[in-house]
């Protein structure tokens, strides 16, 4: 199994990424993880929904035929921990690889969620989209470790 989590922006503050690292060499024992980033598109003023559509066919060109697509959205449905390893155990099984994608300052285009096999919300609060690409890796890692039964989660 393959897990790519694909983003929009980079984290420019540097608080976020070493957790991210972290995270990320912990789920190279479970599964292959990439994280790519990709460029924000700066729509013009006012143009959010251009930014939001370029992103979009940048995501969206992401999506491998074998790719199970997780789209993070603060509209989406919320999982606790267990029902996320569960989703996480069934992707494995089916021999499906996970592609999640978070958008960038703008959000997601409706394209992009409707394209969505899960569209998933860490909070009923806005995030912002570097902390939720910790919160999101973290529990990847905590995802797995509930399939190896191991005492990470508590």
């Amino acid at each position: 199994m393959k897990v790519r989590l694909v983003s929009v922006g980079r984290d420019r503050s540097g608080l976020y990424e070493p957790a991210v690292q972290e995270y990320a060499s912990r789920l190279a024992h479970y599964t292959r993880f990439e994280l790519v980033e990709l460029p924000e598109a700066g729509g013009k003023k006012g143009k959010a929904t251009d930014a939001r559509a370029l992103e979009a066919d940048a995501l969206l060109a992401r999506k491998k035929p074998q790719d199970l697509l997780v789209a993070l959205d603060e509209r989406g449905k919320l999982l606790d921990s267990v029902e996320f390893s569960r989703y996480v155990g069934r992707a494995r099984d089916g021999a499906k690889d996970l592609l999640l994608v978070i958008g960038g300052d703008e959000g997601l285009d409706e394209r992009v969620r409707q394209s969505a096999d899960l569209v998933l919300s860490l909070s009923k609060m806005t995030l912002p989209h570097r902390l939720a690409r910790v919160v999101l890796v973290e529990q990847l890692y905590r995802a797995f470790t509930l399939l190896k039964g191991e005492p990470y989660h508590k």
